[in-house]
């Protein structure tokens, strides 16, 4: 299972405006890249170390990401994982037990599926074979940039709970060739490609699910960690 990398972590707003005066101006992350599909539009953000954070807005009156915000609100959607045969993993998977669902290869070289968060510990998980890293800089249309960011931080990756290890390990490491390690009681799954983790905390009573963004310990003043960002509904927060 080499090759395989976590590409990217992606949170679901209704405005990607309300998104870089945070991720910007606050952690000072870059805009990378972004575009519109048919139901969305997104962009992402690139930190200290390469990490990238996705923003997704929805377009039109119905689509996934009008379901998810209504079920949920704004907050983590999915994490994206880049494989080097998605025809093996969605194999993989299935002989595991994930229903796999919303293959699609139309773009040769964006073919994609998903796992549902239902099968997947709580949180979508999207499968891609693509041999493009994004274009850097390219983005039509951006939201309004802060002026004058500060320094980036760097992100460490997802912070997640499970219900048991061996779901975590089935799904991050056998299906998806993660590295586990055990780090003051989480269970840390790595990817030699990827700047970005995976931390579980095993907790058996609790709802399965991504719990926030873990930030490397900053020099500087960082405002609003440990609490909702403003507009993102998600939690950044210092981790080592």
């Amino acid at each position: 299972m080499s090759g395989i990398q976590l590409d990217h972590i992606a949170i679901a707003v209704p405005r990607i405006a309300d998104a870089p005066p945070y991720l910007m101006g606050v952690l000072g992350g870059a805009p990378s890249f972004g575009m519109s599909a048919d139901v969305f539009r997104f962009g992402q953000w690139e930190f200290d170390g390469g990490g990238r954070i996705e923003v997704l807005e929805p377009r039109g009156d119905d689509g996934f990401l009008h379901r998810f915000l209504a079920a949920r609100g704004a907050g983590i959607h999915h994490v994206t994982f880049k494989v080097p045969g998605l025809r093996e993993t969605r194999a993989r998977a299935t002989a595991l037990g994930y229903g796999v669902v919303g293959y699609s290869a139309t773009v040769p070289r964006w073919k994609e599926a998903f796992l549902h968060p239902k099968d997947a510990l709580g949180i979508v998980v999207q499968i891609v074979e693509s041999p493009d890293e994004p274009p850097r800089g390219h983005w039509r249309k951006p939201p309004p940039m802060p002026a004058d960011p500060p320094a980036p931080v760097r992100l460490l990756g997802l912070r997640m709970t499970a219900h048991a290890i061996e779901r975590a390990r089935r799904q991050w490491s056998t299906l998806l060739g993660g590295a586990e390690s055990v780090e003051g009681g989480l269970h840390v799954f790595r990817w030699p490609a990827s700047p970005l983790r995976i931390a579980v905390e095993i907790e058996p009573t609790a709802d399965e699910g991504p719990t926030r963004i873990d930030v490397a310990p900053v020099s500087r003043p960082v405002a609003g960690l440990g609490v909702p960002a403003p507009g993102l509904g998600t939690v950044f927060a210092e981790a080592r």
